[in-house]
This record gives C-alpha cells, sequence and structure tokens, in this order.
C-alpha cells in the first residue's frame, strides 16, 4: 500500500495557505463522515495556530455506501469552488453536517454569496462530478481506505487526527522540534 500522496499538491487541488509554506497537509475527507468532523476542528486549530508555516488542501473521498449524503455535498462543495468560495462551503457543510440534503445545500450557496442559479444548475448537471472523481483516484493511488486520511509532506500520516499527534508528523516532517510548537 502507498504511503505517498499520488498526485503531489497542484494547481487542481483547493489550498489555503502559501504556496511555499514548510508544511503542507492534505486531507481526504467526507463531509458527511464523523470522524472528519472531528478532524475539522484540529485543522482549524492547526491552520489559525501555524498561520503561513501551513498550507492545507482538501480532496474529497466520499464513502457513499456509509454516508448518502457525502456525494452531494462532495459536488456543492465543488461548485461553490467554481465561484471561488470553496472554504466557505467546506466549513459550511461541516458545521451542519447533519443538514446536507439538496435544499440545505442551496441554503448554504445563498448564505455565502453564490450565484445559487449557477450552483444548483451545476448539481443538477453533476458538472463537477469529474474532480471529485479524481479525488477518488488520487485517494485510492495513495492507498487511502478511509476517512480521515492525511498527508504531510506527501506522506501519509498513520497517527491519530489530535493536536498533538499531528503536530508530532509536522515536526518530523520538517525536522524541527520547535517550528510546529501546540497552539495555546
Amino acid at each position: 500500500m502507498s504511503t505517498t500522496l499520488r498526485p503531489p499538491v497542484n494547481e487542481r487541488d483547493h489550498i489555503a495557505g502559501p504556496a511555499d509554506a514548510p508544511i503542507t497537509m492534505v486531507e481526504f475527507g467526507d463531509y458527511e463522515c464523523p470522524i472528519c468532523r472531528q478532524a475539522e476542528t484540529v485543522i482549524r486549530a492547526l491552520r489559525r495556530h501555524l498561520g503561513d508555516r501551513m498550507r492545507f488542501a482538501f480532496r474529497n473521498f466520499p464513502i457513499v455506501p456509509a454516508h448518502p449524503h457525502a456525494m452531494l455535498a462532495a459536488e456543492a462543495a465543488e461548485a461553490a469552488g467554481a465561484q471561488g468560495k470553496f472554504w466557505p462551503m467546506h466549513d459550511l457543510l461541516f458545521d451542519h453536517q447533519d443538514a446536507l440534503e439538496a435544499p440545505n445545500l442551496v441554503e448554504y450557496a445563498g448564505l455565502i454569496g453564490l450565484d445559487v442559479e449557477v450552483f444548483v444548475d451545476d448539481l443538477r448537471n453533476h458538472r463537477h462530478l469529474d474532480h471529485i472523481r479524481d479525488d477518488l483516484q488520487s485517494g485510492v493511488d495513495s492507498g487511502v481506505t478511509g476517512t480521515p486520511t492525511f498527508f504531510v509532506n506527501s506522506r501519509r500520516h498513520e497517527g491519530g487526527y489530535d493536536v498533538d499527534s499531528l503536530l508530532a508528523a509536522m515536526r518530523a516532517a520538517i525536522g524541527d522540534e520547535r517550528g510546529a510548537e501546540e497552539p495555546r
């Protein structure tokens, strides 16, 4: 099983943080996965704490048999991304994980200022399904079998999803015991 991210982070990814950050974390996630929701809280804390020292990318890995709303939620995130609002939609989807039906997604689109007609048309026509399939294939090629799965500087993180475990992986990735100190 691969332990290397394939392909590496590139222009097709949704990225938060500077390209020259010493730490790049990639998450393969599912918007309906309760463990991904828990991990999201940790990722947000790490992003706030590390600031420009961390670049974060999210790749969709909806596990449809277990999470029947995950694919539509991923399509909503991608449709929002097409209008430059991936991260606001990403956050809303995790914040409202118990409300991922189509009417909810349309409401979220309005809340973040999307052109709702375009958004609905994108969902209706599954316009961003190829992007999600590419993310899924990337996960398969990278050895992902469940969510969340994290890669730190292109190497799969095998530990927990808590702050201490992820910070330890970041420290190891950059070879610096001080560069990724624990958030306070």
